[in-house]
């Protein structure tokens, strides 16, 4: 159907998958629709390499933690919107004919960002024109999880072009924060992050900007963002095939530490080059990781990205870290970046390189007057204005509003020929060579560099209008294509965390009066965000996730070791509690 009657098309696709999904959920057998029982509460706490032996010796049947884990599924939907697909009773299928249960993931039900390929199912990523095309075969990534044993069985929430932290899209609804529902359980990753936080077990997403992480610090959780090459990412769909400049990458997410851990080692022990072209034939390095979480360590401290300061709430997480990790003997300073690859250099460059196509790519995938997300949206219209009327806009940026980043920001960010885009890959090249002789020469040689996941704990629904640009913790890091792991610190007070004034005086205090700060900053608010979690970022270097998991259990551990010598209160993360 021609534009714009193929509005139609788009309502009825929304329903025919609104309707499929729900009778999906209804026509589930009773038990799935019961309370958690003391059983179900076992095996969702119970370490999964326990589960695993118990099924691989067959003192536990499969189909019984799959059942479990259907319950998660069917709360978890309830409160927060948080799947797409639900692959069940396929997944029981499954278990009990086609995984290997000899695997190292034997019998783990495994939850997939919606963008991944299972036989049966569509991809739609949130566009209504992909719906109703479900695959024929399994992808590499869903292959390569059943050979090790794993059991799929939810597909799950993301924003419709994937380039958000928010999840929502027309064809599915909005995704609702697992702590505090008028926020974003985070993106493009949030139903995976909402689903484990509220008892999944573990998952898989992918990360272009932050994807994986900023779902993992807004709803409670543990991801990794491993460096390109590490883990599998054929067998997907993405709302931007062929972009390269900055490449996505599928990772790992999981409930607690041990969950992330055992995943990542248990995927690469699977070889998973064998199954996919893209990965590297880099075996897990056991030393590597248990010298991690020995040894005393060298942290750099980027306490801000010199963008977007840290919110109150996110600067108690950071001092929390940083006072634990310095009682429990550990070195901890603060970082001066190299001066010619500075992290709003960093901003600038990534930005261009990733819509380098003027945002003509993930936009054509919409029937007409099909909502877009508003953070892609200010993007795109960013992206189209005719080049004299952004000039002009330019000029009264910089010149009038005095805004620097900003104007640098929006001055070149829009189509880019060959020519300029071959110029760009060349620059990210010199950052990226300017980073590693910086952290190779003295006196840095961290082991690993501390900072925020986001200036903000969770945002409100549709704040990534004004937030959009809110991305320069992670997205440095995958412009550096560094491996990146996230985990959970502590939860928002509306006493200890709320502004000493209104928010744009403390910016201009801070030297951070411009729009991309107050994008942010304007919608903190303690009060209203009491009981949202607040999170931290360890940083490696590049295919260092054996390293990055060892570093976070060191982390961890001070935390759990830590008592406030004002308070008496510890450091460690209190998880949701199942009901």
């Amino acid at each position: 159907m021609l534009p714009p009657f193929d509005y139609f098309t788009y309502r009825h696709a929304r329903s025919t998958k609104r309707q499929e999904r729900a009778a999906r959920f209804a026509s589930l057998p009773a038990e799935y629709h019961a309370d958690f029982s003391s059983f179900d509460k076992t095996i969702i706490n119970k370490p999964v390499e326990e589960l695993v032996q118990e099924i691989q010796d067959s003192s536990l049947a499969p189909t019984d933690v799959l059942r479990t884990y259907g319950k998660v599924a069917v709360k978890a939907q309830e409160k927060s919107n948080c799947i797409t697909e639900l692959l069940l009773p396929e997944a029981e299928k499954w278990a009990q004919s086609e995984v290997n249960l000899k695997g190292p993931l034997a019998g783990i039900p495994i939850s997939l960002k919606d963008s991944v390929q299972v036989k049966g199912f569509d991809i739609t990523l949130g566009y209504a024109r992909l719906a109703g095309k479900p695959y024929a075969e399994d992808g590499p990534m869903v292959k390569l999880l059943k050979d090790a044993g794993a059991v799929p069985y939810a597909k799950t929430a993301l924003p419709v072009t994937l380039l958000s932290f928010e999840s929502a899209n027309g064809l599915w609804g909005t995704c609702l924060n697992p702590h505090v529902p008028d926020y974003s359980p985070g993106g493009s990753t949030g139903g995976e992050g909402a689903l484990l936080a509220l008892g999944g077990r573990i998952g898989i997403g992918s990360d272009v900007a932050g994807s994986v992480r900023v779902p993992a610090a807004w709803s409670g959780i543990y991801s990794l963002r491993c460096s390109t090459g590490r883990w599998p990412k054929t067998g997907v769909n993405t709302s931007m095939a062929g972009q390269e400049g900055i490449a996505s990458v599928f990772s790992p997410m999981a409930r607690t530490l041990n969950d992330l851990t055992y995943f990542t080692r248990a995927i690469i022990s699977m070889k998973p080059w064998k199954y996919d072209h893209t990965v590297h034939p880099i075996s897990w390095r056991n030393e590597e990781e248990d010298e991690a979480k020995s040894k005393k360590l060298r942290i750099g401290l980027m306490s801000t990205d010199g963008v977007i300061p840290p919110t109150p709430a996110i600067q108690r997480a950071i001092d929390t870290t940083v006072a634990a990790l310095r009682a429990a003997g550990h070195d901890v300073s603060e970082i001066a970046p190299p001066a010619a690859a500075d992290p709003f250099t960093g901003l600038n460059l990534a930005s261009q390189l990733l819509n380098a196509d003027g945002c003509d790519t993930f936009n054509s995938h919409f029937y007409s007057f099909e909502p877009s997300d508003p953070g892609a949206a200010q993007l795109s219209l960013i992206c189209n204005l005719p080049r004299p009327l952004k000039y002009l806009y330019y000029l009264y940026v910089r010149y009038i509003r005095r805004d620097a980043k900003w104007a640098t920001l929006i001055r070149s960010f829009g189509h880019k020929s060959s020519t300029d885009q071959w110029k760009l890959v060349a620059k990210r090249e010199a950052f990226r060579s300017a980073w590693h002789g910086w952290w190779d020469a003295k006196p840095q040689q961290y082991d690993f560099i501390l900072c925020p996941v986001n200036a903000t704990p969770a945002l409100p629904h549709k704040a990534m209008k004004d937030a959009v640009s809110s991305c320069g913790y992670t997205f440095l890091w995958n412009l550096l294509d560094y491996s990146a792991g996230v985990l959970p610190i502590s939860h928002v007070d509306p006493n200890k965390d709320s502004l000493a004034a209104p928010y744009r005086t403390v910016l201009k205090q801070l030297g951070a009066n411009h729009a991309l700060a107050r994008g942010a900053w304007m919608h903190y608010d303690a009060r209203k965000m009491a009981g949202l979690p607040t999170a931290v970022q360890v940083v490696g270097r590049r295919w260092q996730e054996e390293k990055v998991l060892g570093y976070m259990a060191a982390v961890e551990r001070a935390l759990e070791e830590y008592a406030d010598p004002v308070t008496g209160e510890g450091g460690k993360y209190d998880l949701i509690e199942l009901d």
